[in-house]
């Protein structure tokens, strides 16, 4: 099956994910993992990040646009449940293949989504420290997908 086919189910283990990260290369070949709080998919094999926080990320993808998304579901009652029954309800996770594109302006909506999902901590001294300044983002074009895969527990599913 492609990303395309699995994309609904792709989208659900993103938006499920309690940790996002994406990999990408640093000028001297070396790995670099950056973690994203602010990562959205859209209704193609699309999404964007706001590109806060991310130096290493912005001057390795200016560089190679080549990344992947790792994103973990690691809430423990999902755990618990899932180690529990022996089997997982849901995706425990999913990598996505692609690219990220140049810095620039997020749009209203994107600004929207962004502080709906921030809009609690925003009440916290921290929260405003962290969240109140996105204005910037990067689009994500995926092109390829690999389930986070534990087998005994998950042959019912769509991997």
């Amino acid at each position: 099956m492609t990303l395309e086919q699995h994309w609904a189910q792709i989208r659900d283990t993103v938006n499920r994910a309690s940790h996002c990260a994406i990999a990408s290369v640093n000028a001297d070949g070396t790995p670099t993992v950056t973690p994203i709080g602010t990562v959205f998919l859209r209704d193609t094999a699309t999404g964007f990040y706001f590109d806060q926080y991310t130096e290493a990320l912005a001057r390795n993808v200016d560089a190679d646009a080549r990344v992947c998304l790792l994103a973990v579901d690691s809430r423990p009652l999902f755990w618990f449940r899932s180690l529990l029954t022996g089997r997982f309800p849901a995706p425990p996770g999913v990598r996505l293949y692609g690219t990220v594109g140049p810095k620039r302006a997020a749009t209203t909506e994107e600004l929207r989504r962004v502080r709906n999902r921030v809009r609690i901590p925003l009440h916290l001294k921290g929260g405003r420290l962290l969240w109140s300044d996105f204005s910037q983002v990067r689009d994500l074009t995926f092109t390829d997908y690999r389930p986070v895969r534990y087998p005994h527990m998950m042959s019912h599913l769509w991997l």
